[in-house]
C-alpha cells in the first residue's frame, strides 16, 4: 500500500524551513535544500531564485525580512496532494503564520507546494512555491 502523506522525514524539511523563518537563525538551513536544481517562489522580487546563487540571495532577502518580523509563528494544516515517484515526492502544505511587523499583529494564511527529492539519506527541498490566501492585520 502506498503512503497517502508525507511521512515525517519528509516534513522535517517543511518544519526546518519554518523554524529558520521564526528565528532567522541560517544555520538550520544547512543541507537543507538539494545541491541540484533549485527553484524557489517567493511573493517578494525577484519572485524566482534558482540555483545555488539563488539560494544565496533567497537567504539574504529572507533573513532581512524575517528580521523585522517578531513573535512569527506558523501552524501547518495536513498535508495535501501528496505524490511520491521513485525518489521525488511532491505535496502542498496549508500553513497559517501569525506575528507582529511594524507593531502591528497579522494573520496570514497561505501555503506552501514543496518538490522534495532524496539525497544520500535525507530528503532535500528541490522546490518550493509560497503563495498567501488572505492576510488581516
Amino acid at each position: 500500500m502506498s503512503a497517502v502523506a508525507p511521512d515525517a522525514a519528509m516534513m522535517a524539511g517543511p518544519e526546518t524551513l519554518a523554524r529558520f523563518l521564526e528565528t532567522a537563525d541560517q544555520g538550520v538551513l544547512h543541507g537543507l535544500f538539494s545541491t541540484g536544481d533549485l527553484v524557489i517562489l517567493e511573493n517578494f522580487p525577484p519572485h524566482v531564485f534558482t540555483g545555488q546563487d539563488g539560494l544565496d540571495h533567497w537567504r539574504g532577502l529572507m533573513a532581512r525580512h524575517v528580521g523585522a518580523i517578531t513573535d512569527l509563528r506558523h501552524t501547518f494544516g495536513p498535508p495535501q496532494d501528496f505524490v511520491r515517484t521513485g525518489d521525488t515526492a511532491y505535496f502542498s502544505l496549508p500553513t497559517r503564520w501569525t506575528g507582529v511587523r511594524d507593531g502591528k499583529r497579522f494573520d496570514e494564511h497561505g501555503g506552501w507546494s514543496f518538490v522534495l527529492v532524496l539525497e544520500g539519506d535525507a530528503w532535500r527541498i528541490r522546490s518550493y512555491g509560497w503563495s498567501v490566501v488572505s492576510f488581516a492585520q
